[in-house]
């Protein structure tokens, strides 16, 4: 039973959000507040969480930033912002996925299913324990671990679901649909805008100099390709 944390400071939100997830078969435990939230992610350790971004004690890109600090768990970011501004920082900070208020369970639910199949998928030859090395940068596919230069560096569970794309498929082009519905399924609606925002996070992650990537390479009009040197 795959383990849900809501971190939601409104009350009527939080309980419908829970009892409808409980119903469609997760385990859910629910914090109204970042302090509360913080604590029931270390103690529950959950699979994947939904974080509100206005809560009463802190900043929710903040909670996003101090979670992505010492994992990589899916985290589905829900706001009443809606401006393409908000989703984007959404993104940057660390979120997987951004669902504006107000939104359908049945849509909540399918957001979850599709990032919880992301996580726990391995669809290549190679097997997951398989380490993948690259010059500088190795990529651990048990550990989930991006390295460069011999130094961990921390991803968001999409970034490294890129990662693990390009590097499994070396020089092949893809457009930004094809990687969207990689890290996300056939659920979301979010825009493909998101895309170039985790590739220009892996860059400023992987490339010596970001504004002339030599790994991440733009295909102009089609999208983007990974070479290993």
């Amino acid at each position: 039973m795959s383990k849900i944390l809501i971190i939601e400071d409104d009350l009527s939100i939080g309980e419908m959000m829970s009892i409808y997830l409980y119903e469609d078969g997760y385990e859910v435990k629910r914090a109204e507040n970042g302090r509360r939230g913080v604590a029931l992610f270390r103690d529950f350790q959950p699979d994947v969480i939904v974080l509100d971004l206005m809560l009463p004690d802190m900043d929710g890109m903040q909670l996003c930033t101090t979670i992505r600090q010492t994992s990589h768990i899916p985290i589905l970011m829900v706001s009443a912002k809606n401006e393409v501004s908000d989703r984007v920082k959404g993104l940057q900070t660390g979120a997987d996925d951004y669902l504006c208020k107000p939104f359908s369970m049945r849509e909540l639910s399918a957001r979850i299913q599709a990032l919880l199949r992301r996580s726990n998928a391995f669809p290549s030859a190679l097997g997951p324990t398989d380490e993948i090395n690259a010059g500088n940068i190795t990529l651990d596919l048990e550990k989930r671990c991006l390295y460069v230069g011999g130094k961990n560096i921390e991803t968001t569970f999409s970034e490294f679901e890129i990662m693990k794309l390009f590097w499994q498929n070396q020089g092949r082009v893809y457009n930004r649909e094809e990687l969207l519905n990689r890290v996300r399924g056939f659920d979301s609606q979010v825009t493909e805008r998101a895309i170039d925002v985790h590739i220009a996070n892996l860059r400023k992650k992987i490339e010596i100099d970001p504004k002339e990537p030599r790994h991440i390479k733009t295909v102009w009009g089609v999208g983007y390709k990974f070479l290993p040197i």
